[in-house]
């Protein structure tokens, strides 16, 4: 009879359990935060692939600046809120979010995060920082340009002072400068509305090249930037290949797209648990490229042929290093 009535007790019970299962919504509703200088659609594109949908079983608090102080402010905001997840798209938008909070796992895409103070190496964060990193990306950008401008001597070089890896693109760029014999003009942009008057002095400069140093602001400002140089003919070196397919001469830089995706993957395992102190900092794949498969834009060739033949350009063509 003790028995039986035990029974009785489990049933109700476990039909009580079910009962509350089906009146709970089917699952939490995780808050992913996304601050930097782009929404980064590809990697909400990738989380919805991994089962993360937005209005389903996850929402997203996006704060889009590259203003530092305006940064700063989203970051705090964000740890108040606070989200389970920070997906951080540079270098300011990691150090403030990770000066904003300790605790709250933050996803970096950045240029050498250990060099920027946000993790203590690649393989070992620490504390609450993991992503990928962009490393060592503006030495061989300058090699690669010098590359195929051999007769390039005086190169102008474009950095944001307020980019927390502008110590450090300058210590790269410097050392290669001085391997190939080169000299760097340097010059600073750090609002919008500086790009053409600081062009327009680049150009009086007399420069053999540019090359622009891969920052937020400059991203987001690309096609006035192109057109500000294009306007002065000066053969340059742009971050990545959305330069090269608005108009730009040559690109070396990672795919900010295909680094998006793999960082969902990493804010999917963060989500189910992972810490970020056992997720190390992955490398970049860098892709370099030109105009395209058949050689240059027509409005470049006169560009390239007063340096080298566009032959030497061949090595810089859509190839994953």
């Amino acid at each position: 009879m003790i028995d039986k009535g035990l029974g009785l007790i489990v049933a109700f019970a476990l039909l009580a359990v079910a009962l509350a299962a089906e009146a709970q919504p089917a699952g939490t509703v995780r808050t992913i935060g996304i601050i930097g200088h782009t929404p980064a659609d590809s990697f909400e594109a990738s989380l919805r692939e991994l089962g993360w949908v937005a209005g389903n079983n996850v929402r997203f608090e996006r704060r889009v600046s590259t203003d530092p102080t305006k940064l700063t402010l989203f970051a705090a905001e964000l740890a108040r809120i606070p989200v389970d997840v920070i997906f951080a798209g540079n270098a300011l938008a990691t150090r403030v979010a990770a000066a904003a909070t300790g605790v709250i796992p933050i996803i970096t895409v950045s240029a050498d995060p250990v060099k920027a103070g946000a993790a203590s190496s690649l393989a070992r964060p620490g504390a609450n920082v993991t992503g990928f990193a962009i490393t060592h990306p503006m030495g061989k950008r300058l090699e690669m340009l010098v590359e195929a401008l051999p007769t390039a001597r005086r190169v102008a070089f474009l950095t944001n002072p307020t980019n927390p890896n502008t110590v450090e693109f300058r210590r790269e760029a410097e050392a290669v400068a001085r391997a190939k014999g080169v000299k760097l003009l340097s010059f600073e942009v750090s609002a919008p509305e500086q790009i053409e008057s600081v062009i327009a002095t680049v150009a009086k400069a007399r420069p053999d090249a540019f090359v622009a140093a891969g920052d937020p602001l400059f991203w987001t400002t690309h096609q006035r930037l192109i057109e500000a140089v294009a306007r002065h003919r000066l053969p340059t070196m742009w971050e990545s290949g959305t330069w090269v397919e608005a108009g730009g001469l040559m690109a070396y830089g990672a795919n900010p797209d295909d680094l998006y995706r793999r960082a969902a993957t990493y804010a999917d395992r963060i989500l189910k648990g992972t810490k970020p102190t056992d997720l190390p900092i992955d490398h970049d794949e860098i892709r370099a490229g030109g105009q395209s498969e058949d050689g240059p834009h027509p409005q470049h060739h006169d560009l390239l042929s007063r340096a080298a033949p566009y032959g030497s350009c061949r090595p810089v063509m859509e190839v994953w290093a």
